[in-house]
């Protein structure tokens, strides 16, 4: 499963690294270990030793040792690299001398501790692989916890717990000092601080990682064999935007599900550093110290965490400002009411882990010089900035003998001309022959790692599109065979105004998302006016199929609405593309042979209306009459609450078995839809053992009571009228986690 050996960081420059044994070439390499990563080496003359005395020892260019495991032994020893990814070095005895486990850099493996003598730190970013700015580690207090630490002692801050709770008011044990943290392949993670979690796909073997990333965040990554793909299972933090230094200095951070994560430069400030977010932002203007030469601008909703100066309760506003004034290096102050301290006063010597926070009670006041017109902020895509330093490493060789450089010369030269009358005759040869079985078959992988086919192997593979087994506002699925025997379902697209190009570059972002309930994309069709899509098939059909044969019970109806939640949470709020579904309901959620639920049609709305969100044409193409949220009719702004709405009206549906879209009996007798379903549910709750009164009747009593009514008044939060009531798929899915 692991390789280990020289990995290219740069321009000639490589670091001795361990990295998953990936096939697929499509995706990069996922380096799990590296030595010397801050220090590579040149690419020429650099070799990794095992010494007779037992030490390692990687060497740059012949000259210099840049790296060793610092060990020695008088017996015979061996270095070996285990399946489990450790690399080890051991006697005959088979006593461990040194391992890498022992010296992680920014990733754990399954069965990797993390102790007190050891934590993770985090790359520069996703193509610098040297040492970056956060840090995972068992505190003093005996509590894992995450650390920015930019500039050592001077910009250093905890923010994972959050700091301003105690250690048990985040649900942390701080009385043990064994300080170990580990998980398991089956996604289990349990560390001696009581922190623990099991991730969405938990209880399977799979190859996972634990790495903590270049932006803070530590995520749980598993590989899907099928697709050879990672995705994330889960991660430490749900809100990006509480990682302290995600936008460096004197700037603000907010997280928008359309926009993702944005970092904005606050009033009379600029990106330093237009390649990088982690150096911030500059101040545009020079200011004196004179109380008189300074004015404030005062701006609500955003939060400044830490550096504070001085700290007054019960403090007016002109108090605060008077003490800000009276302090030359203070650059603003922030002034807010407190539950049971009034308001108080935060002088600031450093603007930074600015936050969006709407919630926010307080303003934050800039310091800046009179006569300034500064009002606005730089507001600029936080992953649109990334760090893609190129690491390069000269090389100086010794000066050569200038009879051997003309003998090398005369040699290649020689070489050369033998290459290319070899290269003419197998060319002549080639010519000759038949196309190869690839070109026959018209078969070439696209950049992304997923097929192109023609529309005749397509039309041949669903015997002329003969085997309808769905269809939608955005095409029709065909059952199909391929030319490999997989069973397919094969979307024939109903439009094909975007050209080849255009369509190529959607279809792309469609094969890159990866999510073990998300329908996967094998290929796809882009032939003259044909459009089509290429999935996986699903055996057991979709959810409406099994809704009204019965065959679900209530543990599945669970399961389902659980692997929903987390699928729709990963396109809302993981994926670098901001995507809606907006047709959420039970004929595109299929299940698997396992009932596993998987989400189809997925993207689709990214492909047919790309930046325009505001078309009036959206709703028609991917709203479907009563799982349709109210935004839609009302004509108000589209978001990522259309797609919870749906998401409760589908659950509802499974708990009651009585579909929106065929009606109802109300209290009075009479048929309704839609909005009469959330409304008869809620006239039920006002009742007496009400979970009895709306649970679907195929169920009986064959059902966890606690579960059940967990996943219906979720529901009823999740089809609220006001979108802003709504809670976000994250958090539905931390509900339905909350009972063992």
């Amino acid at each position: 499963m692991f390789c280990a050996g020289f990995f290219q960081v740069g321009e000639n420059a490589f670091s001795f690294a361990i990295w998953f044994n990936e096939p697929d070439t499509h995706n990069p390499t996922t380096v799990v270990w590296m030595a010397s990563r801050d220090q590579p080496v040149n690419g020429k003359l650099s070799k990794l030793s095992l010494l007779n005395s037992g030490n390692i020892v990687l060497v740059d260019a012949g000259q210099i040792t840049t790296w060793s495991s610092n060990t020695a032994s008088h017996a015979p020893v061996k270095l070996h690299l285990q399946d489990d990814g450790n690399l080890v070095l051991d006697d005959p005895q088979g006593t461990i001398l040194w391992q890498s486990f022992d010296f992680p850099t920014d990733t754990l493996l399954p069965g990797q501790p993390l102790t007190r003598f050891t934590q993770l730190v985090s790359s520069r970013s996703f193509t610098n692989h040297s040492s970056g700015f956060y840090k995972l580690l068992f505190d003093d207090n005996n509590v894992l916890s995450l650390i920015y630490d930019y500039d050592g002692p001077a910009v250093s801050s905890t923010y994972w717990p959050p700091p301003w709770l105690l250690s048990w008011q985040a649900g942390r044990f701080n009385y043990n000092s064994s300080r170990v943290a580990v998980f398991n392949s089956l996604g289990s993670f349990i560390s001696s601080d009581k922190y623990a979690f099991s991730t969405y796909d938990h209880g399977t073997v799979m190859p996972r990682r634990l790495t903590l990333d270049s932006d803070g965040n530590v995520r749980m990554y598993t590989r899907n064999e099928v697709s050879r793909k990672w995705y994330v299972s889960w991660q430490f933090i749900f809100d990006t935007c509480s990682i302290h230094g995600i936008c460096g200095v004197n700037s603000t951070c907010s997280f928008d599900p359309r926009r993702g994560r944005r970092c904005s430069c606050l009033p009379g400030y600029r990106m330093k550093n237009r390649n990088d977010w982690s150096y911030g932002c500059e101040p545009l203007f020079d200011l004196t110290c004179g109380g008189t030469e300074s004015t404030f601008l005062e701006i609500q909703g955003i939060e400044l965490y830490g550096y504070d100066h001085n700290f007054r309760k019960n403090s007016t506003y002109m108090n605060c400002l008077n003490l800000c004034l009276q302090d030359c290096n203070c650059k603003g102050f922030q002034y807010r009411y407190a539950e049971g301290q009034g308001f108080s006063c935060y002088t600031k010597l450093q603007l930074r882990n600015g936050k969006s926070s709407p919630r926010f009670t307080g303003t934050i006041s800039l310091r800046l010089p009179k006569g300034n017109n500064f009002t606005k902020m730089e507001s600029v895509r936080a992953d649109d900035h990334v760090c893609l330093v190129q690491l390069r490493k000269s090389y100086v060789t010794k000066p050569e003998n200038r009879y051997v450089k003309f003998f090398l010369w005369f040699a290649t030269a020689v070489g050369a001309l033998e290459l290319i009358c070899l290269s003419m005759v197998w060319g002549f040869l080639m010519r000759t022959r038949q196309k190869s079985s690839a070109d026959q078959q018209g078969y070439h992988v696209a950049a992304f790692g997923i097929r192109k086919y023609s529309y005749s192997e397509l039309k041949k593979a669903t015997k002329g599109f003969s085997e309808e087994i769905g269809r939608g506002a955005g095409g029709v699925v065909y059952k199909g065979i391929l030319s490999d025997e997989r069973h397919a379902a094969i979307k024939r697209l109903n439009w094909a105004k975007q050209g080849e190009g255009e369509f190529l570059a959607e279809a792309s972002l469609i094969g890159r998302l990866n999510h073990m309930n998300l329908i996967e994309m094998w290929g796809y069709c882009a032939e003259g006016k044909h459009r089509l899509l290429v999935y996986e098939y699903m055996e057991k059909g979709s959810l409406a199929e099994n809704l009204s044969s019965n065959t679900l019970d209530w543990s599945k109806r669970f399961n389902i609405a659980l692997g929903t939640a987390r699928v729709l949470a990963y396109l809302h709020e993981e994926c670098l593309e901001w995507i809606l579904h907006c047709d959420i309901k039970p004929q595109n959620i299929l299940l698997d042979a396992n009932y596993q639920p998987k989400v189809a049609d997925f993207g689709l709305s990214k492909l047919q209306n790309r930046n325009n969100l505001n078309n009036s044409s959206f709703s028609m193409i991917r709203g479907t009459r009563g799982y349709m949220a109210p935004e839609w009719v009302l004509n108000l702004a589209i978001t990522s609450k259309v797609d919870v709405y749906s998401y409760g009206i589908v659950v509802l549906e499974m708990i009651t078995g009585k579909s929106p879209t065929t009606g109802v009996q109300n209290i009075d007798g009479e048929e309704s839809y839609n909005g009469r379903v959330v409304a008869w549910v809620r006239e039920k709750k006002s009742g007496r053992s009400w979970l009895q009164h709306i649970i679907d009747p195929a169920l009986q009593t064959n059902y966890n009571e606690s579960k059940m009514e967990l996943l219906a008044k979720v529901a009823l939060d999740c089809v609220e009228e006001d979108k802003d009531i709504r809670p976000t798929m994250s958090q539905v899915v931390e509900m339905l986690q909350s009972v063992p």
